[in-house]
């Protein structure tokens, strides 16, 4: 059984970076046409497939999803047009082709392509990835992945149905260091979270609590705060998380803690691409996960003109770590 999912995904490893997109991040922060598939898309696609989990609905009788299945592969046409979910419809279609020739499940397929994006991030986790999930799959109850504008109090709820403490979430968010919005804001479509889109670093953590002073598009929209440098966009979620009493100082702790932030996760991601399987039935292929490149560098920063008074402190009992901030103008590519 090893032996098959090995050679399988071995030689998947080999090609899935290289599906068509129309841009990627983690290739230098720039804007590109036809070159590897961006660790945003795909990353994404690990969480809105998995996270269409819920026990509390299982309680009430009702199907609660099968977390890590596919499904949103599978049944393309209902799931991506799941409000949270719009705009998915693209790299699912860019991706079936390759699990169907490779005779790939579905739910394997998404968890490994976003394993293998991520390992393109310098500094990025090798994330584990377990083989063997089925192919047979339902369509997703709605409503189960959170909205950027969702109160925090129904995020962290949500994400404790499917299993997830707040600071596991604040683990989790460390995939928006390489990622951008494309449908809060359509005008500035391709807008990320921090300044380092194609690094897998801390400056999300650091830059989230930076006081927000504008709106890169033409004003505010849905689901979005201000931002505290042109060009970078924020989630009205992420805004919330990083300053709530209960994550504040998950979030702060990554600041100067680069290698903590991949360890947690790492942890919390092996935890979600498992969701709805029994971990005893697959088998562990992480071998043929690419080893990621080193960053150049992995101390965060201040951009530059923002200083320490910038931050809106939110770890009570902490200090907030002493930072250097960065010579020159702050210049935030779009992804």
């Amino acid at each position: 059984m090893f032996s098959k999912f090995f050679v399988s995904f071995l030689a998947l490893a080999a090609v899935v970076s290289a599906v068509p997109s129309k841009r990627a991040s983690c290739s230098k922060g720039r804007s590109a046409s036809n070159e590897k598939v961006g660790s945003m898309e795909l990353s994404a696609l690990t969480f809105h497939d998995a996270i269409g989990f819920s026990p509390a609905l299982a309680r009430q009788g009702k199907f609660g999803g099968g977390g890590a299945d596919g499904s949103i592969m599978a049944f393309a046409q209902i799931e991506t047009n799941f409000k949270a979910s719009i705009g998915m419809d693209e790299i699912v279609e860019e991706q079936r082709p390759f699990a169907l020739k490779h005779k790939v499940s579905f739910g394997d397929f998404i968890q490994f392509a976003g394993a293998v994006a991520v390992s393109n991030c310098a500094g990025g986790p090798r994330l584990q990835f377990l083989a063997g999930r089925s192919n047979h799959s339902q369509v997703s109850p709605p409503d189960l992945v959170p909205l950027p504008e969702d109160p925090v109090d129904k995020i962290f709820a949500r994400m404790g149905d499917a299993g997830f403490s707040p600071n596991e979430l604040v683990d989790l968010l460390a995939s928006h260091s390489v990622a951008a919005q494309d449908k809060v804001d359509p005008g500035v479509h391709g807008s990320p979270f921090d300044s380092t889109p194609s690094v897998f670093d801390a400056q999300f953590y650091v830059e989230t609590l930076l006081n927000g002073t504008l709106f890169p598009g033409n004003g505010s929209h849905v689901g979005e705060a201000k931002s505290p440098i042109p060009g970078e966009f924020r989630l009205a979620s992420d805004d919330l998380i990083a300053r709530d009493p209960r994550t504040a100082c998950e979030w702060q702790s990554f600041v100067t803690n680069q290698k903590l932030m991949v360890q947690r996760f790492t942890r919390a991601m092996a935890k979600m691409s498992t969701l709805g399987n029994n971990v005893h039935e697959l088998v562990d292929c992480s071998e043929v996960i690419p080893v990621p490149s080193k960053a150049a560098s992995n101390v965060a920063h201040f951009p530059d003109g923002k200083t320490i008074k910038d931050i809106e402190q939110s770890c009570k009992g902490t200090p907030f770590p002493v930072l250097k901030t960065q010579a020159g103008p702050t210049s935030v590519p779009v992804v």
